[in-house]
């Protein structure tokens, strides 16, 4: 049987255990999108993870979603990450760098340009700017001959992470952002190469983790999916199609992953195991759900044939993560407020567990 502190390989590395640290975002880069001192002692302390997946990154000034997250597409960029990842390594850690562009989740105010997407059509909700949150606004529908460029902005920013010395990258292909903008079939209302069928709804997302596996190597290249997720505004139809059909053509690339957040109802997301030959990650809640993962849905997912299983909320208030679920400590509760609130509360001072008498 399984457990969720059995090593495993994974790409060219090998895990200690089976416990990942989800990506989330954080927002507490500096000015220009570079990483800070406070991220290498945050994502240090969560060394002993298996494999830490960072907030998202995005790959180009117009790919940026919100105020605070950190880029890789400066050379001043890689070198703030550099002590990140030192950091992590000097600690025993393997992380990898979780690529996202926001497509039309983004906001003017922000980026100072206006946000792109597959088709002129707002996200649903209010998008975080600099002056606090405003309604999204319709992006600039990209033109043909310019989707190939962002599809290829995922494996610029992947040739900068190695650089920086990260272990790989996540393509951040869920919740609504460009990917998963392309996947849907209300955000994308394209009539080109890109839209309309599943095979060309599909296609930016294996051009983009294609470009990412010719950049940097498929053992470095994972994908994060949100199958029938509506995070945004998105909707999918064809779920189980969509995403059968998605994961055949990113099988031809031996990648390190594939990470499925349970956004599907259980059958469904079996039914993607089955359809995936390689290394699986499931993250068994909703993200901002009222659950977090605990051992419990860890093992049932470890059950169900996932190969690691990753952990958001948890993994903010206990940096000691695997320890606690290892010896069945308690896992603290996270101070939400703290969240995106800048400054090193709530994101510095969690502390492990300690033994008392």
């Amino acid at each position: 049987m399984t457990t969720l502190f059995d090593s495993h390989r994974l790409g060219d590395l090998t895990l200690p255990n089976r416990v990942v640290m989800a990506p989330m975002s954080r927002v507490r880069a500096a000015a220009d999108g570079l990483a800070t001192p406070s991220m290498a002692t945050y994502y240090a302390q969560r060394a002993t993870a298996g494999l830490i997946v960072t907030e998202g990154v995005q790959p180009s000034l117009i790919g940026q979603s919100s105020p605070g997250t950190p880029g890789l597409h400066t050379d001043e960029q890689v070198g703030a990450w550099r002590p990140v990842t030192a950091a992590v390594h000097a600690n025993g850690g393997r992380i990898f760098a979780q690529i996202m562009h926001g497509g039309r989740v983004s906001h003017p105010d922000t980026t100072g340009t206006q946000p792109v997407g597959p088709s002129a059509v707002a996200a649903v909700g209010d998008v975080f700017t600099p002056a606090g949150p405003r309604p999204a606004p319709v992006p600039r529908a990209l033109d043909t001959a310019e989707v190939p460029e962002h599809a290829r902005s995922y494996a610029e920013a992947a040739r900068r992470a190695v650089e920086a010395g990260f272990d790989g990258v996540e393509l951040h292909g869920a919740n609504g952002y460009l990917i998963s903008q392309f996947l849907s079939s209300n955000a994308n209302l394209r009539t080109d190469r890109y839209g309309g069928s599943v095979a060309a709804r599909i296609r930016f997302a294996v051009e983009a983790t294609a470009a990412t596996v010719d950049a940097i190597g498929g053992a470095r290249t994972g994908i994060r999916l949100s199958p029938g997720a509506t995070f945004w505004g998105v909707a999918e139809t064809d779920v189980p199609e969509l995403y059968a059909a998605l994961l055949a053509e990113l099988a031809r690339l031996d990648l390190a992953y594939v990470h499925l957040e349970a956004t599907a109802e259980e059958p469904v997301l079996l039914g993607l195991r089955r359809a995936w030959p390689g290394a699986l990650i499931v993250n068994p809640t909703l993200p901002m759900g009222p659950k977090q993962t605990g051992r419990t849905e860890a093992d049932h997912w470890l059950g169900l044939g996932a190969d690691l299983v990753s952990f958001g909320r948890a993994y903010i208030a206990n940096p000691d993560l695997v320890e606690r679920l290892r010896l069945g400590l308690p896992i603290a509760p996270v101070d939400e407020a703290t969240l995106y609130q800048g400054g090193d509360a709530g994101y510095l001072t969690y502390a492990a567990y300690r033994h008392t008498d």
